[in-house]
């Protein structure tokens, strides 16, 4: 409020002419103005949800693709400590075929007991055998080591297993090593080449 020469104060009136300028009429000429800038709003809001909507799309194709990433690095981690876990169960299997000895039944117990709950452990996260015996050679899950002419067997068959094979979760961990047949006749090295 300002003091007047008259003593008046002044209150409203700078006031009400800001508020009539604001207010006035438009000029005649500023319709398709109007409508320009609002067609121009309209476009831009357009534009707006749009990048919303991408955005958000591509925020949950993140999500997905970092909870795929976890899920991923915490099997490469069960992976890893199975792969340190075959050769113990090896020892296993190796300590219970060396003593047949009857004065060893309790331990041998024992140990049949102490592998099978390590073997159901990494079964349940998902180590499964790779079944080898009276199969046909497959160089995916199986590694030849020594092949023996046979005709009593067809080619390709596998007659031992020196070593069990693992997969985790469908990915070899370590192949079967077996012996092969293979007919006399034959004389191919084909079983053993895929190694």
């Amino acid at each position: 409020m300002f003091p007047v020469e008259d003593g008046r104060e002044e209150s409203g009136a700078r006031s009400e002419a800001a508020g009539e300028a604001v207010f006035a009429d438009p000029p005649a000429g500023s319709d398709a103005g109007n409508a320009s800038e609002l067609n121009q709003l309209r476009a831009e809001k357009e534009e707006l949800l749009l990048t919303l909507v991408r955005r958000q799309a591509d925020f949950e194709n993140y999500k997905k693709r970092t909870e795929r990433d976890r899920q991923e690095e915490g099997r490469r981690g069960v992976e890893r400590m199975i792969l340190d876990l075959i050769p113990v169960l090896d020892g296993f299997d190796r300590a219970l075929q060396g003593h047949d000895d009857p004065s060893y039944e309790e331990y041998r117990k024992g140990v049949i007991l102490i592998r099978k709950q390590l073997w159901d452990a990494l079964t349940r996260h998902g180590l499964q055998r790779v079944d080898a015996a009276g199969k046909m050679f497959d160089p995916h899950v199986h590694q030849a080591i020594d092949r023996v002419e046979s005709t009593e067997y067809p080619d390709g068959f596998i007659v031992e297993v020196f070593q069990d094979g693992y997969q985790f979760h469908g990915r070899v961990l370590r192949p079967a090593i077996v012996r092969v047949a293979v007919h006399p006749d034959s004389g191919s090295d084909s079983a053993t080449e895929g190694n």
